[in-house]
């Protein structure tokens, strides 16, 4: 049977391996198989399986909901539920938007020590690494970047820190080499409201150029956990929500990492 993801999956982006570790894996795997079939090209069929990984939780709440189309853009989706024809709308939230930047960096940092390890012994170096660098380390500084390489490839394999690392940890992992910067959440790190309801208004605008066959089209905004510009730990002021207005039918708020869900339409 293929595979839920390939082996370029994986390497491309550590959030697959994290999510894959709590699918539906039927409705999954099916999915990823009319992706992989579709005329959709490469970095399309990609960014597409990413979207259904993300709509994973939400698929939790709403079991009976069943993915028709995956090629579509404006929305994303088209579903079926109880004989209605659903369109349903993923985007992101980002909450740390200067940390997408250096988030960026780090990943192509994280994949070229990733390449040296395997290089020298995929084998011996297999496993999920969590790394905690010095606050004071620059990433965006090219003229570091090399070094800052050298010493995650060192710390991991001499099982300690060295030079910008500051601590690190290894979660199993039985196939690949995979870094990723350590999970850590401020009890203050609140998600503005404010930015959930200019995302919508984004959205609203744009509304009018979805697929009118749809009966109904929702919103699905998410908060990707296992991003480090995505991650919150609670929303401020989210009475402002019930005050949305748009034309959407149904606006859900979705985070993926516990998979808890609000309706704010």
């Amino acid at each position: 049977m293929k595979k839920t993801f390939s082996e370029e999956d994986l390497i491309k982006n550590l959030s697959l391996y994290y999510l894959n570790r709590h699918l539906k894996k039927k409705p999954i795997e099916k999915y990823h198989r009319t992706i992989d079939e579709s005329q959709l090209h490469d970095r399309e069929k990609y960014r597409k399986k990413s979207e259904i990984l993300l709509l994973n939780s939400f698929m939790h709440h709403f079991p009976e909901v069943k993915f028709e189309d995956f090629t579509c853009e404006s929305p994303d989706f088209i579903a079926k539920l109880n004989d209605k024809k659903i369109g349903i709308e993923l985007t992101e939230v980002i909450n740390h938007l200067e940390m997408k930047k250096v988030e960026s960096t780090l990943n192509k940092i994280f994949r070229q020590a990733e390449i040296l390890l395997e290089q020298e012994d995929t084998t011996k170096y297999r496993g999920v690494y969590f790394l905690e660098f010095h606050t004071n380390v620059r990433f965006d500084n090219l003229e570091h970047q090399e070094e800052n390489i050298i010493s995650i490839y060192k710390s991991i394999k001499k099982n300690k820190a060295v030079g910008c690392v500051k601590s690190l940890r290894k979660s199993f992992h039985r196939r690949n080499v995979f870094i990723t910067h350590e999970y850590s959440m401020n009890l203050f790190d609140e998600l503005c409201s404010e930015k959930i309801l200019e995302l919508i208004e984004k959205k609203n605008e744009k509304f009018p150029y979805y697929d009118t066959s749809v009966d109904e089209c929702w919103l699905v905004i998410v908060s990707d956990m296992n991003s480090i510009a995505s991650r919150y730990t609670f929303i401020q002021d989210k009475e402002h929500l019930n005050e949305v207005k748009s034309p959407f039918h149904k606006i859900f708020h979705l985070e993926n990492l516990c998979g808890n869900i609000t309706s704010i339409k």
